[in-house]
């Protein structure tokens, strides 16, 4: 599918669109993505700040689709696990960028080229409109190439995205 067109399905996808989010990047070659997510009366919390699962919401399928896509028909790519830290209250409109650099995408065609799982983990930065972290968030990946028919043993690249 094309970015653009993907773009707007998310937009109009109904978890995002009834929870406030927002997709206002995602480029043609699938290695940029930005996404915010705006203060709405039914997506914050009883102390009147963004509700926790809207903000892990916001983040969670972007890295599996840029790894997904950027790897090709190829690869299996599968969200193994997330990990969500609050640091401060979130309020107003908020932002996460995903930049997925060809050298992530290099180390996993190179750990699974004899058909060997990796599991990978990628970080993201939930931000403000001044900048500062409102929260972290970790994804891990589970990538494999489909071609081998063996299964390869298995590795786990700790290293942040």
């Amino acid at each position: 599918m094309k970015a653009g067109l993907l773009r707007h399905v998310l937009n109009l996808w109904p978890p995002f669109l009834f929870s406030g989010v927002h997709v206002t990047r995602l480029d043609t070659d699938y290695r940029h993505a930005r996404v915010e997510l705006r203060m709405r009366p039914w997506n914050r919390n009883y102390v009147r700040t963004h509700f926790g699962g809207s903000l892990f919401a916001m983040t969670d399928p972007f890295w599996m689709l840029l790894v997904m896509q950027s790897l090709g028909r190829d690869y299996i790519v599968w969200d193994k696990a997330g990990e969500i830290e609050f640091v401060k209250p979130g309020r107003g409109t908020v932002r996460a960028s995903f930049d997925l650099e060809e050298d992530a995408l290099n180390e996993l065609r190179q750990a699974t080229a004899d058909g060997a799982k990796v599991l990978c983990w990628f970080d993201t930065d939930v931000i403000d409109a001044a900048g500062d972290v409102v929260a972290r968030v970790r994804k891990q990946l589970y990538v494999r190439r489909k071609r081998d028919a063996h299964r390869g043993r298995g590795v786990e690249l700790d290293t942040p995205r």
